[in-house]
């Protein structure tokens, strides 16, 4: 039977994640993600998922010391970054940094390794690249960070506030792993031709760059803009609105009820109230927005999507607008990674049929 785009076919069988949109349940590992993520790092995170269990205190040192070490990029990666015209999109860098990752070294890990080596490498190049591309000399990593602060630091070069770090951790957490997205499926695919890593990752960039999935939520961040304030949150609205125009960050083709990402994002912006104004701003604007929805279009349960409060801390911490998708591939890598193990594990390769409709 052919079903448009796969919608509601079912390729694949996962012990990694699932998506509930009617109870609005993210799971990792089959445990609710606000419970997965609550007093445990990126790293710890990253471990639970590629692994179905949390880490020792050994296999955590372990973990970080391997992150640590592949942050150091192989000579070429950096001579090919220098390379490439400066108005590449970075989407397309990492990718092409990405697919030429591949030295001798990297070829003699396991798959485990090679997915921690990867997870490691992308926000480094990303980094890499992005100061390039605006004309700045690149930083090197620091190994007294971890995965996330080290990030941000590469990025601009100044040490980040505890609640920085802290704000972008819990995104990346967030964002490691939504089910069979299309990037995702990407990944899987590549990976059951017995395909490498590498080769997986990079289909997954690809797949992530296209705005009907990756896209950034700069129009979010648009809607902050034009607010300022919070005494202009209902004048903008009830205009956008008298437009006819869609209200950014709000809705889900997949939730019917509140996104738990965006119920978490939401809980960390208020635990950070007073300490930055754009979340203070996002905060009060949700409610407001909200309300003159419900009023606006009854019945529609509009609710607050994870792009809205990823832009509001993309926002908080003054990251570029052109980083965000960059930096969704940077926590989404853990769940292509993991996926890509997992099917290696009992693989059968993708080979569904099509419909000829032509003369």
């Amino acid at each position: 039977m052919f079903q448009q785009g796969l919608k509601g076919v079912v390729a694949v069988q996962t012990a990694i994640a699932s998506v509930d949109g009617d109870r609005g349940e993210l799971r990792y590992r089959g445990q609710l993600v606000e419970d997965v993520i609550q007093g445990k790092s990126f790293e710890e995170t990253a471990y639970f998922l590629w692994h179905g269990q949390w880490p020792d205190a050994v296999e955590l040192k372990s973990l970080q010391q391997q992150l640590i070490d592949s942050r150091k990029l192989p000579a070429h990666i950096i001579e090919i970054a220098k390379l490439l015209p400066k108005e590449t999109f970075l989407m397309d860098a990492m990718r092409t940094l990405v697919s030429a990752y591949t030295q001798a070294d990297f070829q003699r890990l396991s798959s485990d390794a090679q997915a921690i080596s990867l997870t490691a490498a992308l926000p480094v190049m990303t980094a890499l690249f992005y100061r390039i591309q605006n004309g700045q000399e690149p930083i090197d990593p620091r190994d007294d960070f971890g995965h996330t602060a080290n990030y941000l630091w590469m990025i601009n070069g100044q040490e980040p506030t505890s609640a920085q770090t802290e704000a972008l951790e819990t995104y990346l957490k967030l964002t490691m792993e939504h089910g069979m997205n299309a990037s995702t499926f990407a990944a899987r695919v590549t990976i059951s031709t017995e395909s490498d890593l590498v080769s997986a990752v990079t289909s997954a960039l690809g797949t992530m760059k296209g705005p009907l999935h990756g896209g950034a939520p700069s129009g979010v961040i648009d809607l902050l803009d034009s607010m300022k304030t919070e005494d202009r949150i209902d004048a903008v609205i009830t205009e956008k609105l008298g437009r006819g125009e869609k209200i950014m960050g709000f809705g889900h083709r997949v939730y019917r009820t509140e996104d738990p990402r965006s119920v978490i994002l939401r809980k960390k912006s208020l635990e950070l109230q007073g300490e930055d104004p754009w979340l203070d701003l996002a905060t009060v604007a949700e409610t407001r927005i909200i309300k003159q929805l419900n009023e606006r279009k009854p019945g529609r349960a509009l609710y607050t999507n994870v792009e809205f409060y990823a832009a509001a801390i993309m926002r908080s911490i003054a990251m570029p607008t052109a980083l965000f998708t960059p930096t969704f591939s940077i926590a989404r890598i853990v769940g292509w990674t993991a996926h890509a193990l997992e099917q290696q594990e009992n693989n059968v390769i993708f080979r569904p049929q099509s419909e000829y409709i032509g003369n």
